[in-house]
């Protein structure tokens, strides 16, 4: 059994559990605001601002470590990749708090507009 393969394995499944608490929140969100309830609307627009902006950046980040090559005498092994995974992780939910708004808009409008 490889630890290096069991780690990731792991952190995969825990980011599938987060993006789908995520969009579970969201959904239990919506169903519990009602018509013109401005807190409900207001939680519900956050979740799905962290939720898009995440998922946007997270992805972003991945890609963008894919095109880094491994340096031969610096390179930290697993556990440098591992913390890696977590800044990358820290960086998409700050992104997502300054910047998730942008991409999360138009698809809360669309939302929105199904549920009524």
């Amino acid at each position: 059994m490889n630890v290096s393969s069991t780690a990731s394995q792991i952190w995969q499944s825990a980011a599938m559990s987060r993006d789908s608490a995520s969009t579970y929140n969201a959904d239990r969100l919506a169903s519990q605001s009602g018509e013109g309830d401005a807190e409900g609307t207001e939680k519900l627009r956050e979740a799905f601002q962290s939720f898009v902006g995440e998922t946007l950046f997270s992805q972003m980040l991945k890609a963008a470590r894919k095109t880094q090559n491994k340096t031969a005498y610096f390179h930290g092994g697993r556990a440098e990749e591992v913390f890696q995974q977590q800044l990358d992780q820290v960086l998409a939910e700050k992104f997502a708090k300054s910047d998730g708004g942008k991409y999360s808009d138009a698809m809360f409008e669309l939302f929105t507009m199904k549920r009524s």
